[in-house]
């Protein structure tokens, strides 16, 4: 592609959400075996379609992330939403000194972070405050609904977490990435990961512990 064929590309429009919704240039077999780092030098160099891409590989884990912050499926898609249009407008800048998906998934931790503190006005939720029809008596379930019930009386205590706790249980114990690359999302030490790990589960399964059995 000619140099100046790449500049008219970096001056189209300015709406990046059109990412997820407008049909862009059907990338070739070579570009979509490269690295997610190669795709955003060819980003930076001006072919905005590999952003696409970009978007399609990574997706899946950022509205993970997101529903377990936020447990609230009617926000997941506009956050995440949010998230790539914040990529979007960043990417030119990013310097490429950590992996794409750790400075991927630390926008995505902060922007969870700023959607609670907003959201903080509305909706307190109490240690105290469940009804007792909310509360899950794993003993009373059959076999197969086990699973399912667990996962849902997880998201309800991971909302009963501080952030800091909710989101490192999220990162380590859900997603499964290791101490390493959580210092990285988070910008804190190995140590201070491994500390805060620890008491996270603690917390957690404290909160858990008046609906579930030492066999779950």
């Amino acid at each position: 592609m000619r140099l100046t064929e790449r500049k008219k590309q970096a001056r189209q429009s300015e709406q990046p959400n059109s990412y997820m919704y407008q049909t862009s240039v059907l990338l070739n077999d070579p570009v979509s075996e490269l690295s997610d780092e190669d795709l955003v030098r060819q980003f930076q160099e001006g072919n905005r379609d590999v952003f696409r891409l970009l978007v399609e590989r990574n997706e899946d884990k950022v509205r993970s992330i997101i529903l377990y912050m936020l447990n609230r499926d009617d926000v997941v898609d506009d956050v995440a939403q949010d998230v790539f249009i914040k990529v979007y407008k960043a990417l030119d800048n990013f310097r490429l000194d950590s992996k794409f998906y750790t400075w991927l998934y630390r926008i995505t931790v902060n922007k969870c972070r700023d959607e609670l503190r907003k959201q903080k006005w509305k909706r307190f939720i109490s240690l105290n405050g469940q009804a007792d029809s909310d509360v899950v008596n794993i003993e009373k379930l059959t076999t197969e609904q086990n699973h399912n019930e667990f996962k849902e009386a997880v998201h309800k205590a991971l909302q009963k977490l501080p952030g800091k706790y909710r989101e490192i249980i999220i990162l380590k114990d859900i997603e499964d990435y290791t101490y390493d690359e959580i210092a990285d999302i988070l910008q804190c030490e190995h140590g201070t990961v491994k500390s805060r790990l620890s008491r996270a589960r603690a917390a957690l399964r404290k909160v858990l512990q008046p609906f579930i059995t030492e066999e779950v």
